[in-house]
């Protein structure tokens, strides 16, 4: 009877322990998300209207110090999208490389019906001071910014985080991993190149292996017919920069010209361009014009109000490496004699000394230290070429599309490359992906044996 008895206390013990743990938890979650934000920033917490897959969400801004290692820095507002779905759900944190001028939902969040939060980047868009102090637009800078706010919103939404990004975004996910590798359970930064050197070789050396000779030689023959022919469709370049407001004033419209031609084939390989398509020699003038700004938009030349670009370039020429022109195809068609860098596009004041041992340093982690991260890539893209390489010493894998370009996401994929990445994502952040096949897939330890 003793013995019942006691039996009976200790469950009803335990059933009231778990009661009062249920309480506690429920007396967490905010009543009113928006008040809770509100908390966090000093500028007022707007509603936007919402993605379908989410109940609510909001804009807001975070204010942040010029120079995170200084404690009487001057500070900026940075613009942060937070989107709801439930507290008891993961979170997508999305680290932008540039601005963000819309809300949306991402792929990741769609995927894992998670709760997603939009970091614009610092000194782009909405997030930057009225003048851009150029010494503290840093890697190591941004990834603080991002860490105090990922710390921050982690007091609303306690569960499981991954973070990702695409492109220059994709970069900015390895570079905050780097510095805060605890700040998110995983990442999956799409398409982001990791550059070793402040204009890359083997950019160009894609150029001479991707896809086949026949096609690559028909690039480059189509290139030189543009030189070629360049009297004759220079006017229709000034016509359709005057239609569009394309200011080439720093440049010049004829070093445009040719700079666009350059640029050709590595917009051709990130688009994944039909080969079948480029006119040859017995095309029209309109043709080879039409069919040349469908691939690459003289926009890329032209100056940038915004200073969207200037900004980037600073980046990339800075600390996180960028590419050249090749011109050993094309040198009787130009002055130069050398491979042709992005310095034009900076002002004098913008202009620093590269630091390589930035993207080393990232490399280095990449290669020995960042675990639980999925880098996803497109076969024919040109910033696959310089692509993050985990090694064994990592749980980290890296999928590339067969035939994919720089829009390869994870729907992308062929479906059993795509139950392997699902089965990934399932086991590094415990949540169950319903929206696929069940067609098993493999671990990211089976891929790594594998490889």
């Amino acid at each position: 009877m003793k013995k019942q008895n006691f039996i009976s206390l200790t469950i009803r013990f335990i059933i009231l322990f778990f009661i009062s743990i249920s309480i506690a938890a429920c007396s967490n979650i905010p009543k009113d998300l928006q008040s809770s934000l509100q908390k966090l920033s000093d500028l007022p917490v707007v509603p936007i209207e919402a993605d379908s897959i989410y109940k609510e969400s909001y804009e807001m801004f975070f204010t942040q110090a010029l120079d995170h290692e200084n404690k009487n820095s001057e500070t900026f507002t940075q613009k942060v999208y937070v989107n709801h779905i439930g507290y008891d759900k993961p979170t997508v944190v999305v680290l932008e490389g540039y601005n963000c001028k819309k809300d949306y939902a991402s792929e990741l969040s769609k995927l894992l019906i998670a709760n997603q939060i939009i970091i614009e980047h610092r000194f782009f868009g909405d997030s930057r001071p009225d003048s851009i102090p150029w010494d503290f637009l840093t890697i190591k800078q941004a990834a603080t910014d991002q860490h105090l706010i990922i710390q921050a919103l982690k007091k609303i939404y306690p569960g499981k985080w991954i973070s990702t990004g695409i492109s220059k975004g994709g970069q900015t996910t390895i570079f905050q991993r780097r510095f805060f590798p605890n700040d998110v359970n995983a990442s999956v930064p799409y398409v982001a190149p990791l550059n070793l050197a402040r204009e890359d070789p083997r950019i160009n050396e894609h150029f001479r292996t991707v896809g086949t000779k026949k096609n690559r030689d028909k690039i480059i023959s189509f290139q030189k017919l543009l030189f070629e022919r360049k009297d004759k469709i220079l006017p229709l370049v000034k016509k359709y920069a005057d239609e569009n407001k394309l200011d080439f004033n720093y440049i010049g419209i004829k070093r445009a010209y040719d700079l666009n031609i350059l640029e050709f084939s590595f917009s051709f390989w990130q688009w994944s361009g039909k080969c079948e398509l480029i006119p040859d020699k017995n095309a029209s003038i309109n043709e080879l014009f039409n069919y040349w700004k469908s691939i690459s938009p003289f926009s890329f030349f032209a100056i940038d109000s915004t200073w969207t670009d200037q900004t980037f370039t600073f980046q990339a020429l800075y600390e996180e490496g960028f590419y050249n022109y090749d011109i050993s195809e094309f040198r009787k068609y130009l002055l130069d004699t050398m491979p042709i860098t992005f310095d034009f596009k900076l002002k004098d004041n913008m202009k620093r000394k590269f630091r390589p041992e930035a993207m080393q340093d990232i490399n280095m982690w990449v290669q020995n230290e960042g675990n639980n991260m999925l880098y996803i890539y497109g076969e024919n893209d040109p910033w696959g070429s310089t692509a993050a390489n985990p090694s064994y010493k990592t749980n980290s894998v890296k999928m590339i599309n067969p035939n994919g370009n720089h829009r390869t996401r994870i729907k992308s994929f062929p479906q059993e490359m795509k139950d392997s990445i699902y089965t990934i994502l399932e086991d590094w952040t415990g949540v169950k992906i319903i929206k696929r096949k069940n067609t098993g897939g493999i671990s990211s330890g089976d891929i790594l044996e594998i490889l």
